[in-house]
Order: structure tokens, then sequence, then C-alpha cells
């Protein structure tokens, strides 16, 4: 008898193993009430009806032709408990509150561990809103938002608010407003995302210790925004035809921006202001309007290595102080410095200084331009070419570099960026400035 009750007493103790049920858009409802903790339930196609509630840590499983429609009121599907998996399901029609956050999936702060995988998310305000939930897994989704007239009424590909530990990975986000935007959050990571036509690619603010790498951005008004942020690694990222700035760092400190690429004539390809201790080496800048705006009192940077090639004005710096560009004896390539290695040590045999005294007076009283051809002008730029003691401070290149390194695109990537973009085509009301308030 003691042997029966023993018995009786383990089976009882072992949870149930997890249940896959098929389930129909007449039998969801039921299912989903039904339903234990780590059943799958497996979407037959057809369309289902939101709004969806998840209080388990269920798994939702779509097949080709699985709908999920909330109609145009609040969010599609919302995950209220760890430990749940949305994987190839298609998910539209959320609400139009900005304020609410209405998205396509939301998940709370219940949710961690959630995995988000393979979806297809389109007319939802906000695609994926992951809204304090830690260590989930936003992988493989395909996520095109509204295209409102004004951006700034659109939502966010992926909003991240107070999530640690959250990767983002191989999403591709189209349309919207940013593609990624993170809020108040730490120890993150951003890799292999592709992101078109867009206000930003990635936008940071008051966002630590976090990764962003592999990630490639075309056609939108800005590339990789860290605001606010800082000790951000930003890696192997592409930036092209973005039309304002390829990186922007403003109040961004002790990060590494690392072997990333800027192409295609965006106005600025790296934005400084109010930036410090940062390491930018490695980057090929080409082709921008201005190479480098470097302003805001940003001090403590080390730049190095950098490859600055065929833009219009390399270097914007308006200042006093006299800043070093090169480090522990390595500089960076200029492609308008023609200077002579006649040791052949790939250093260049003469400083590069991009910036004089009339740049800056330029740049402070743009009507001084209509002097811009007269003997004066051209007096006072020979004057300090031979005399280099008068310059008014402004960046050095003591160590200037004779080889540029390239960076080839693979050729389904240059096919998008010959395209003209979103931003050349729409006639949007776009009235963003990123240092507005700042």
């Amino acid at each position: 008898m003691r042997w029966l009750v023993l018995i009786w007493a383990i089976l009882v103790s072992v949870p149930a193993l997890a249940g896959r049920v098929e389930v129909t858009p007449e039998t969801f409802a039921r299912a989903l009430a039904a339903a234990e903790a780590g059943d799958e339930l497996v979407l037959a196609p057809g369309r289902y009806a939101g709004p969806v509630v998840l209080t388990k840590a269920l798994t939702l499983t779509g097949q080709t032709g699985t709908l999920l429609d909330g109609g145009g009121e609040g969010t599609v599907i919302k995950v209220d408990a760890p430990g749940v998996t949305l994987r190839d399901l298609t998910v539209t029609g959320s609400g139009r509150d900005n304020e609410a956050l209405d998205s396509g999936i939301k998940l709370t702060s219940k949710a961690t561990e959630a995995r988000v995988l393979n979806n297809t998310l389109t007319g939802n305000l906000v695609g994926i809103d992951v809204h304090g939930a830690r260590d989930a897994l936003v992988k493989g989704n395909r996520i095109e938002g509204l295209r409102l007239a004004r951006m700034n009424d659109r939502g966010n590909g992926i909003y991240l608010w107070n999530a640690p530990g959250t990767v983002i990975e191989d999403n591709e986000i189209r349309y919207g407003r940013d593609g990624i935007f993170v809020v108040t959050s730490k120890r993150n990571t951003y890799r292999g995302n592709l992101m078109r036509d867009l206000r930003f690619a990635v936008h940071f603010m008051y966002a630590n210790d976090s990764e962003v790498s592999d990630n490639v951005s075309i056609g939108n008004h800005f590339g990789y925004g860290l605001m606010y942020s800082d000790r951000t690694l930003l890696k192997r990222n592409v930036s092209i035809n973005d039309r304002d700035y390829g990186v922007l760092l403003n109040y961004a400190n002790q990060s590494d921006i690392y072997d990333n690429l800027v192409s295609g004539g965006a106005n600025k390809c790296v934005f400084i202001y109010n930036a410090h201790r940062n390491l930018l080496a490695e980057n090929l800048f080409k082709g921008c309007e201005i190479g480098v705006h470097f302003t805001a009192g940003s001090e403590r940077n080390a730049i190095t290595g950098n490859a600055f090639v065929g833009n219009r004005t390399q270097v914007k710096y308006v200042g006093t102080r006299f800043v070093e560009w090169s480090h522990e004896g390595r500089g960076n390539f200029w492609s308008d410095h023609a200077a002579f290695d006649l040791d052949g040590d790939g250093r260049a045999d003469s400083v590069y200084r991009p910036n004089d005294l009339m740049d800056h007076i330029l740049w402070s009283q743009p009507a001084a331009k209509l002097l811009l051809g007269s003997p004066a002008v051209q007096l006072v730029r020979w004057s300090q070419e031979q005399f280099p003691a008068t310059l008014p401070g402004g960046v050095v290149d003591s160590h200037p570099l004779t080889i540029a390194p390239d960076r080839a695109l693979p050729e389904p990537l240059m096919q998008m960026a010959r395209a003209e973009p979103a931003w050349a085509q729409e006639a949007t009301h776009d009235d963003t400035d990123p240092l507005a308030a700042h």
C-alpha cells in the first residue's frame, strides 16, 4: 500500500506534458481559455479577431494565411505572462493612439523571456512594443509601418522601454517613424537589422551599456542616433543614402564607434555634439556634404584610423582650441590631403589641417560667402598656409594615413541603395530636429 501511495504522490507532482492544439478561428477563444501553461496553439489559416491577451506561458504558432486583426482598436496581441512565444503570425489593425502606444504586439513587464519570432506586422501604429519585458528576443520579424503625411504621427517599428537583456535581431523594418526607438534601457543588443524609409534607423534616449552591430540603414532621415546614452558599442553598421546624419552623438559618452560605413550623400556623415571620451576608429565616411561636424565642447575623444573620402567639407569645427585627431602616432586618411610618404610607413610626411580662419568666418557669418572669390580672402588663406602659427585653433591630424580602407557591400544592398529613398519622393511633413530640445 505504501508503494501505491508513493507512486500516486510522484504522479501528481509531475506537471502535465505540454500539449499541441490545432485551432481554427471558431475555436480560438475556447482553446485560449482552456490552454495550460506550456501548451502550443497552432492557428489554422483564417482571420482571428483581436484583441488577444495572453496570461499564460503559451506558444502561438501561425501558418501561411493566419491573420490576427485588431480591427483598428487598441493593441492586437498583449503578452502579460513570462515565457510566451509568438511565431509565424501575421498581425495587423492596431489602434492609432500614440499615448497608449497601440501596437501589433505588446510585451508588458510580466512578459520576461518572451520570444517574438518570424512574424509579419503591417498596418499597426507601433509594430512591437517591448514595454518593460526583460530578456526578450525579437528576431526575424518583418515590420511595415504607417505612411501618414506627418511622420511624428506614425509609430515606431520596435519600441523598447526599460527592458534590460533584450535582443533585437535580424528584423526588417520599413516606413513608420523610427525603426528601433529605445528609451531608458540598458544591456541590450541590436544586430543584423535592416531599416529603410524611416526617420531614425536606431534612436537611443538614455540607453546605456548596449551593442548596435551589423545593422543596415538605407534611405532614412537619420541613421544611428545616440542621445544621452553612455558606453554604447556601435560597430560594423552601414548607413547609405540617409538624408541628414549617418551617425549622431549627442551627449553620448564613453562609446566605441568602430568599423562603420556612412556613404551616399548625407548632409553630415557624423555629427558629434557635446559628446565626450568616445573612440571613433576604422570608420569610412564617404561622399557627404560634411564628413564630420564637431562642436559644442566635445572633449577627450580619440579619432584614429578613419577614412574621410570625397566629402565636400571634410571637417566642420568651430572653436578656438587645437584638437589632435591622431592616437599613438596613427591618424586618419583624408582624400584631399596631397602629401608624400617618403619613408613608406603609410603615414604622410606633413600634418593635415582641414580648416582655416576663413572657414570659421564663413560658418559664423554666412553672408561673408559673397566675398569668397575676392583677393582679400585668398590673401588670408595664403598667409595661413605660409604661417600656420596664425591659425586660430582647429582640428590637427599630425599623422595622417596615406592608404584608404575600403568596404564592399553585398549586391542586394547595393540594389536597395540605388533606389530613390522615400524622403526624396514623399511630401511628408517632417519637422524633426534631433537637437531642438538640447
